[in-house]
């Protein structure tokens, strides 16, 4: 079985072994750097899935760690592992495959799919980490090779510029792993996952969490939250789209969620600290919020999908802040899937935005309407998690996103409760809204069950603030999906023209983050690579 793990290794290497190849060879060959890499790819996804049947059939596996006083090399396998590590092969082999054409005849085609092989190689390299040191190293390497592929166009000042404060917030990140990593080990004399995890087990045991595990989760949340492209620290994932599309749709379906997947894998870490769980809380929350609402005012397609990804790595953080670790695996999973498609279909969204258009007969819905529907799906989602064992103290993180989706249904639910009421078009309206709840809240059990071995147990509520915080959450959401429904009507209103505006603008935080960037280290732009250069 130990030849089976470390034949898991394979995935990474295959992948890293096409990145390896010298820069001026793979722009004289891009074909055949195509056709390696796509190899590789479809090589780290058989691995991928064999790896998935070896979890299943024998569970929890670990090769312990190759080195010196618990700081080496290893592989961890579970449930998390294999999930992600199947998600990244597949959305890999998809971009590979979708960027042959993209660049077909761009001078650095074979130069971009060098460093596109390096970046998903540490990605699957930092799923199957067994040791703190490991995951560092590929989180590092990951962080270096997206730079050279956020910088493909040096010529482009908005790539640069997006590339320079890339780098500087994940240097930061950086700095708050290798912390955290310093801390573990003075702690524990080891960076060896079942060393770390067996020591919290032991804490979690006792109720004695010292001050240094606090300092620990502290400085994993932090460097989650700026591997995450979270408020205030969003501005350069929005700024990314100079660069070739493959590079947005491999960012925000796999290489985003490296902050994600730190939270949930040492999340029996982070979940003994009630302060690192609070700062998820907030800081994912607000960004969600924000991220959300921003997204409404954006005219750009991938401008828009940028804002919705930093939302939904907003929603992710806040339910591992709320102790909901499983039901954050599958939200990451579905949405690398959904972001993926999105950004490479992005250029047919409008074809597909005119085919779906239909004129609303009787204009915005009355904001009685609205509140009523809000009132009413609301209720679907307790009632329908309910069924599902699925309480708002007992689940508040599954039940806080689960209401938040079923707001989603508000305009379609308050259209259908017309003043020309249609019973059938009324009921066959509610039914979907049911089949939504039921959906959502199934999915959530199922996931409950598959990763229950390796992620921590949903988390209750502590106390009357953690209760008033998911109602503030909930309460926040829905009044912002009444004003988006009741918007139009005043939409030629002074005040709320002045608020799209700054809105669309992102509330100028980025803009404070550009002047502060380019006063520490500006821009100068150079030429774009030559054919002869890399002849």
């Amino acid at each position: 079985m130990q030849s089976l793990i470390w034949f898991t290794a394979l995935a990474p290497l295959t992948v890293l072994a096409v990145g390896c190849v010298p820069a001026e060879f793979a722009d004289r060959e891009p074909r055949r750097m195509d056709r390696w890499a796509f190899a590789a790819l479809c090589t780290a996804l058989l691995v991928a899935v064999i790896a998935a049947i070896a979890v299943v059939m024998q569970g929890f596996l670990h090769t312990g760690t190759l080195g010196v006083a618990g700081v080496g090399l290893g592989l961890y396998l579970d449930g998390l592992t294999v999930s992600m590590l199947l998600l990244v092969a597949f959305v890999g082999t998809i971009v590979v495959r979708y960027s042959r054409n993209y660049l077909e005849g761009d001078p650095g085609q074979g130069r971009f799919t060098k460093w596109l092989c390096v970046t998903v190689a540490a990605v699957l390299l930092l799923i199957i980490s067994g040791n703190l040191l490991q995951f560092a190293i590929a989180w590092i390497v990951s962080s270096l090779g997206l730079h050279r592929l956020l910088l493909f166009y040096p010529d482009r000042p908005a790539a640069v510029l997006a590339a320079r404060k890339k780098f500087l917030v994940s240097r930061l990140g950086d700095l708050c792993l290798l912390a955290a990593a310093a801390l573990i080990y003075r702690s524990f004399g080891s960076l060896d996952y079942a060393t770390i995890f067996s020591n919290a087990s032991i804490l979690q045991g006792t109720g004695a969490v010292p001050a240094s595990f606090h300092a620990i989760a502290m400085m994993l949340v932090g460097a989650a939250v700026l591997k995450s492209a979270q408020f205030p620290f969003h501005g350069w994932l929005t700024e990314v789209m100079e660069t070739p599309t493959p590079v947005s749709a491999l960012l925000h379906a796999g290489v985003i969620n490296a902050g994600g997947f730190l939270v949930l894998r040492f999340a029996g870490v982070i979940s003994l600290s009630a302060p690192a769980l609070e700062v998820l809380v907030v800081v994912g929350a607000f960004t969600a919020l924000f991220g959300s609402v921003v997204m409404l005012t954006q005219t750009s397609i991938k401008v828009s999908l940028a804002y919705s990804t930093i939302a939904q790595m907003g929603f992710m953080l806040l339910q591992c802040g709320l102790g909901a670790f499983s039901a954050a695996v599958l939200h990451i999973l579905a949405h690398s899937l959904y972001k993926a498609h999105a950004f490479l279909s992005s250029g047919s969204v409008i074809d597909l935005a005119r085919a779906s258009w239909s004129p609303s007969p009787s204009g915005p819905p009355h904001p009685a309407r609205v509140m009523f529907a809000i009132a009413l799906l609301v209720g679907t989602a307790v009632s329908v998690g309910a069924l599902f064992g699925t309480g708002v103290l007992k689940h508040p993180g599954v039940f806080a996103l689960g209401a938040i989706v079923m707001l989603g249904l508000v305009h379609l639910v308050a259209n259908a409760i017309d003043a020309r009421l249609n019973r059938y078009v009324l009921a066959r309206t509610l039914a979907l809204a049911a089949a939504v709840a039921v959906g959502y809240f199934g999915l959530q059990r199922g996931a409950a069950w598959l990763f229950g071995n390796a992620l921590p147990s949903a988390t209750a509520v502590r106390g009357p603030a953690d209760f008033t915080l998911i109602s503030l959450i909930v309460g926040v959401f829905a009044a912002v999906t009444l004003l988006q429904n009741i918007l139009p009507r005043y939409a030629g209103h002074p005040t709320w023209q002045a608020l799209y505006v700054h809105l669309s603008n992102g509330l100028y935080v980025n803009t404070w983050m550009n002047r502060m960037v380019l006063r520490w280290w500006p821009t100068r732009v150079r030429r774009a690579p030559t054919d002869k250069q890399h002849a």
